[in-house]
Parts: C-alpha cells; sequence; structure tokens
C-alpha cells in the first residue's frame, strides 16, 4: 500500500484496534499522535515515524481542541485521521425500554459527540492537505435490530455511518475522504467477556463462516488500505470485517 501522507491522528489508540493501526502507521513511517482516555500502552514501535501519546478525554471540547492543535503543531499538519473509539456496556447498555436514559447519554457521548468533536477540529487540517483520508470504526450491529440489544450502542453505531456519508459529500472536492469499518465479533478489549474463555470464543466462532474471531490485525488491514493511495477513489462507503457473518441469510 503506497501513503503520500505523512502525519496521523488515532483516537482510542490506548489498546485494540486503535493501537495496532497507530502501530502498523509507525512501521511505514507515519509521524501518529495517539489519544485516548487510557493510560500510555507500552509496546508503541520506535520507528521509523515519529509518534506522541496524548491523555485525554475525547468528550471535551477543549481537550479535543488542544489535541488536534498539538498534534498539528508536532507533525506540521495532519492528513490522515482514524476513529476507532467506543463504549459496550454489556449489562448497562439495554433495551431503549429498560436503559437508564443517563447511559444512553453516556455511550452517545462517548461513541459519537468525541467522534463529531475530533472531525470539527481536525477537518480544516485535512482540507489542507494534498489529499486525505479519514476511517471511522462502526460495527456490524449498527446493521439490524438485536433480540438480546445494546440499543445505544447500535443506535450510536448506525449513527456515525450516516455522519461519514455527509462528511464524505461535504469534504469530497477538498479531497477529504471518509469512511467506516463495520468489524464483527473479535478479540480485543473490548469484548472482555471473551478474554480468557476459550470455550466462548469457540462458541461464537462457530457461527460465523469462516471459523473464526476477527483479530485486531485484520480491523488494521482494512483500515490502512482505506487510508492508502490504492483507495484514492473511495469515499463515502462502508467495509464490512466480519468474516462472512452478515452474508448469512
Amino acid at each position: 500500500m503506497k501513503f503520500s501522507g505523512k502525519t496521523a491522528l488515532v483516537a482510542g489508540a490506548g489498546g485494540g484496534m486503535g493501537f495496532e493501526i497507530a502501530s502498523q502507521l509507525i512501521r511505514r513511517g507515519i509521524n501518529v499522535t495517539l489519544a485516548d482516555i487510557k493510560a500510555q500502552p507500552n509496546a508503541i514501535p520506535d520507528g521509523p515515524g515519529e509518534w506522541i501519546y496524548v491523555q485525554c478525554d475525547l468528550t471535551n471540547a477543549d481537550a479535543v481542541s488542544n489535541l488536534v492543535s498539538t498534534a498539528a503543531e508536532r507533525f506540521g499538519g495532519i492528513e490522515y485521521l482514524i476513529n476507532t473509539l467506543g463504549v459496550l456496556w454489556i449489562g448497562k447498555d439495554k433495551a431503549v425500554e429498560d436503559i437508564d436514559m443517563e447511559i444512553w447519554d453516556q455511550v452517545f457521548n462517548i461513541n459519537l459527540r468525541s467522534i463529531a468533536l475530533i472531525v470539527k477540529y481536525a477537518v480544516p487540517h485535512l482540507k489542507k492537505a494534498d489529499a486525505s483520508s479519514m476511517v471511522h470504526f462502526s460495527s456490524i450491529d449498527a446493521l439490524s435490530g438485536d433480540m438480546a440489544p445494546q440499543d445505544a450502542y447500535g443506535a450510536s453505531k448506525a449513527a456515525l455511518i450516516r455522519l461519514s456519508k455527509s462528511l464524505a459529500t461535504q469534504y469530497a472536492a477538498d479531497q477529504v475522504r471518509s469512511n467506516v469499518i463495520l468489524p464483527g465479533p473479535a478479540l480485543t478489549p473490548m469484548q472482555e467477556r471473551w478474554q480468557g474463555k476459550p470455550d466462548i470464543q469457540l462458541s461464537v466462532a462457530e457461527h460465523i463462516p469462516m471459523k473464526r474471531l476477527g483479530k485486531a490485525e485484520d480491523m488494521a488491514n482494512a483500515a490502512l488500505f482505506l487510508l492508502s493511495d490504492n483507495a484514492s477513489y473511495i469515499t463515502g462507503t462502508e467495509l464490512v470485517v466480519d468474516g462472512g457473518l452478515t452474508a448469512l441469510p
């Protein structure tokens, strides 16, 4: 894959998919600002790309404004924006009839407002580049209902798809692309309910046509493709990365 840009901002890079994407970009010589409310993770690659880690609350407008300014000043701009942050609160995020509306608001605050804030402050920098790209992470949960629902999560992830399409059309003439990745079941820190439970992992994998759970690397590979020059004519669309799960009848 070819990359014409040299700088990236990865929101939600404190672990899982975001950390893997940031690491792969750094190894390809991209200068990366990693951001998360979590503490800095271990084992961030040494290079050849440079990196900084900013720990901040990505739902706070002042914090996000400072983050974007820091990233742009440190590396001379922002050409790639990756939004992987999000929460899935099993047990608290329920059917809308039963959910505590404070939980509903918190989920939307993290899963949607934070991304809107990051885009709001990053777009002026993306527009200055000759060509730039955004990749946001939704979920296949956005595509259908669920008899055992996490309604706030699914609704917020569906809204993100709509937001990305709007961004794609608004900024296409500025050569700013916006696309969404929809992961299927993946063994990442978000799915802590599966960690250390191989029997449950095998049971979930049995329902996936490829008979395995996704990995952070699978999602990172898809994200890097959409960021790269190889995808220069792709914008306003979704890439499902789910081992064939949504292809089932």
